[in-house]
Order: C-alpha cells, then structure tokens, then sequence
C-alpha cells in the first residue's frame, strides 16, 4: 500500500520536472552536441503536455488506489 504512493509520489516529482523543463523554467537536459540524434533534440518540445499529463495520471491513481 504504501508503495503505491510512493509511486505516485515519484510519477509526480518527476511531472512537475517535465513541465518545468517544458516551460523554460529548467534548463533542457538536451544540449546540442555534434553527431546527436536529431529527434533528441525534439523530444523537449513535447514536455509542455507530457508533464501535466504525468502529474494528472498521478493524482487520479493516488485517489483511485484502493485504501
């Protein structure tokens, strides 16, 4: 049971990371470098909705867990 919020816990911290990354509020961890994956440097752009979207599956499994 309680690993279960911890889960949730971590999905969260690790939501509001994202959609800071997201919004310019962190620095990107993907930094241009020579001979990278063009798709590397994309993925950041979709952080904007990945990152709520995180912390809403978060929440919604925190209240559905079963007590």
């Amino acid at each position: 049971m309680v690993a279960n919020y911890i889960d949730e816990f971590i999905m969260f911290c690790v939501g509001l990371w994202v959609t800071a990354v997201g919004f310019g509020l962190l620095q990107s961890p993907f930094q241009a470098r020579s001979g990278q994956q063009p798709w590397l440097l994309q993925v950041a752009k979709h952080f904007k909705w990945m990152g709520p979207l995180l912390i809403l599956i978060a929440i919604v499994l925190a209240f559905a867990a079963p007590s």
